[in-house]
């Protein structure tokens, strides 16, 4: 189809940056809130939904995503009290519903609907907290996707909400204490209306709310004036006897541990670890013993104790070494180490005693991903799920004494996985380091160059990507569609070093590791330059953006979502300052000369043939705030020389992902699939 993008205004904005002189003519996309801006979306939006209204095979692939949508989805169960606890997707809800039973045999409760707190589903539960004795439920909601989230708190057995409500929340849980009296939590202080979707997070405190009380009333529990980047993360002690304070910076892998005695009303907080040198994660204590997973000295982690009688490090001892998997995290039941470890990307479980001894590996289904095991130290049962590629998420109950799992849940799916297989292979980056991918299609795929291929990446802040299933890759994977995710460097899948090669002056390696994989699946003749695209969202927008950039004729479609698109002013909205840990600051020189050079926004090159796009934001993203996909854009359809299309689809009351409902999310992906079958030439049966 012929397209007439809508004109962009450009402005004469220059900047100078270590004696560089950098333009953004559209610096005016920034503001959200301006009519122009509004009119410039409203435009977009109308280009966009026109070319993909008229897409072959659109209304099939929205029917298909909905129809095999319809399943039961469960959540991991977990016991407070006397009581289990669970959510629930009876298929199309656009929201999870959280339900509680005295018993596993009692007729299960609706605790939670949100789907009843807004037309739209636009309403989503974002994190809960139930008292140490089961009766009141802490719980945040999220609107349209902001990341600020108001808490509330519901008595369990009668459902009805107290009068308490906390707003101003952000990167906060809820710790209660062990009287049920109230709960520790973290919040900002109030921005304007005008500015609370963009303006910079600093100052983040530490509060204790006491039930019935208002939130003016709440008691400061610490604060930093002398530190505005830092952020606070209180949990309680399973003995009720200590608040732990994890203090975070950013989003680099490195805390303090502080801790509060709250035996003594008076009781100052004690900084236990005051260097950010290691991530340490708090397991369990014993009276003044404490156990912590860290990556001190062991990039792939470790269980050490601390005692805070003894708290120099030269007492510190070790209980778990550091093991050739990656450990990702350690609970504490049945008075021995449940240990989650990643081996290639894939979970392994084995639990230890008290003395660090091995007792057993659990045995899990496959190879995919597991996650669950939440209890307390005297809990002999417990419960975790486990997915793959294509093995919707199943939850075990799992006997610690005996180390029996039990099927508790299966979803039923309109599919055959039979049809389907996965493998792991290994290839080589730039610099030679083996990089591992996993590769899913249907089963007898001919190597003839001439497959689809969806390539799917994040690489960075320490993340991994393990198996999991997904309703809208397996409509992919129906289409004849390949699905490809390698682990790059910047994720964590092989521990802290991992992580460290692909940040900052590396972040190049990232990339090159992306483009290898492309290369590699090319060249293995999975597909072809013309049959290849790419995606990823956030972080994962960026890796799209700079390789599409780099080698625009290496692919055919680009699938860039909510992207950090520009590399120089990312630290200037809400949260984007904490990313420098991972990205370098624009304000240093050497860091600003390696940003630039593969910033999306800023290597554009006019009178280039790009792939076919379509970026994908929304406008109450204050994680990645939209205007980074819409100044990239605007210059990607200045520079475009091609007939491809380069388009951008604006959601309306959603954010950066988390809590869309389903309704917008088969609609969203329903125009990627139909925009690749396009743009690809993918034949629908």
């Amino acid at each position: 189809m012929a397209l007439s993008y809508p004109p962009t205004r450009k402005a004469d904005q220059v900047d100078v940056y270590h004696g560089n002189e950098v333009a953004d003519p559209y610096r005016w996309l920034e503001d959200p809130n301006s009519e122009e801006t509004k009119a410039w979306v409203e435009a977009q939006n109308q280009v966009t939904f026109g070319y993909l209204e008229k897409l072959a095979g659109r209304d099939r692939i929205r029917q298909r995503l909905t129809d095999l949508w319809n399943y039961e989805r469960y959540g991991t169960p977990f016991k407070r009290g006397d009581r289990y606890f669970y959510s629930k997707n009876d298929g199309l809800q656009n929201q999870a519903v959280l339900y509680t039973q005295p018993t596993l045999e009692a007729e299960p409760k609706v605790l939670l609907d949100p789907n009843t707190l807004s037309e739209d589903g636009t309403v989503a539960l974002a994190g809960i907290a139930v008292s140490e004795d089961g009766q009141y439920l802490a719980y945040g909601l999220s609107t349209a996707g902001s990341d600020w989230v108001e808490w509330f708190v519901r008595e369990i057995e009668s459902g009805k909400d107290l009068a308490d409500q906390l707003k101003w929340v952000k990167f906060s849980g809820a710790a209660w204490t062990h009287d049920n009296q109230g709960f520790f939590y973290s919040r900002y202080d109030e921005p304007s209306e005008e500015t609370q979707l963009e303006a910079v997070n600093y100052y983040q405190k530490l509060f204790y709310h006491r039930l019935g009380q208002p939130q003016s009333a709440d008691t400061l529990v610490y604060e930093r004036s002398d530190q505005k980047e830092w952020g606070f993360s209180g949990s309680v002690t399973d003995d009720g006897r200590y608040l732990v304070i994890s203090v975070w910076r950013g989003t680099e892998p490195r805390n303090l541990i502080f801790y509060k005695d709250l035996q003594d009303p008076d009781a100052e907080v004690i900084e236990l670890i005051s260097e950010f040198e290691a991530q340490y994660s708090l397991i369990d204590n014993e009276g003044s013993r404490f156990w912590f997973q860290t990556d001190l000295n062991a990039p792939r982690g470790k269980v050490i104790t601390i005692d805070l009688t003894q708290p120099d490090p030269s007492h510190w001892e070790t209980i778990i070494p550091e093991a050739e998997e990656t450990l990702e995290s350690v609970g504490l039941l049945n008075h021995q180490f449940v240990a989650d470890y990643l081996k290639d990307a894939y979970t392994t479980i084995r639990i230890y005693d008290l003395q660090g001894g091995y007792v057993r590996t659990v045995d899990l289904p496959g190879i995919g991903s597991a996650g669950g095991f939440d209890g307390q130290r005297d809990d002999t049962e417990t419960f975790y799920s486990f997915t793959s590629f294509t093995i919707p998420s199943r939850i075990y109950r799992y006997n610690l004494k005996t180390g029996e799992s039990t099927l508790f849940r299966e979803p039923t799916v309109d599919f055959d996985p039979a049809q389907y297989e996965t493998r792991q292979v290994f290839y080589d980056s730039k610099d030679g380091t083996q990089i591992p991918m996993f590769i899913t299609h249907r089963r007898g795929l001919e190597l003839n160059g001439q497959n689809p291929v969806l390539l799917y990446g994040y690489g960075g802040f320490s993340i991994s990507l393990s198996p999991s299933f997904s309703v809208s890759n397996l409509v992919w994977l129906e289409l004849g569609g390949v699905y490809a995710v390698p682990n790059l460097r910047g994720g964590g899948e092989y521990g802290e070093d991992w992580h460290q090669a692909g940040i900052k002056l590396k972040k190049q390696t990232v990339f090159d590791d992306f483009i290898a994989a492309a290369e590699w699946l090319i060249a293995q003749g999975y597909t072809s330059a013309k049959k290849l695209a790419i995606a990823g969202g956030s972080n994962g927008g960026l890796l799209v953006g700079a390789c599409m950039t780099q080698r625009p004729e290496l692919f055919a479609a680009a699938l860039p979502a909510v992207g950090v698109m520009d590399m120089l002013r990312f630290n200037q909205f809400t949260i984007g300052w904490a990313w420098e840990s991972d990205y370098g600051s624009p304000q240093t020189e050497a860091e600003f000369a390696a940003l630039h050079a593969y910033s999306p926004l800023h290597n554009l090159r006019p009178g280039t043939a790009y792939p076919a796009t379509l970026v994908t934001t929304a406008d109450h993203d204050d994680r990645v705030v939209p205007a980074h996909s819409f100044k990239y854009a605007a210059a990607l359809q200045a520079a475009h020389s091609g007939l491809a299309p380069v388009l951008i689809r604006i959601e309306t009351k959603a954010g950066h992902g988390a809590g869309k409902p389903i309704a917008k999310i088969i609609e969203e992906v329903s125009d990627k699939w139909a925009f690749l079958s396009e743009v690809l030439g993918v034949r629908q049966s």
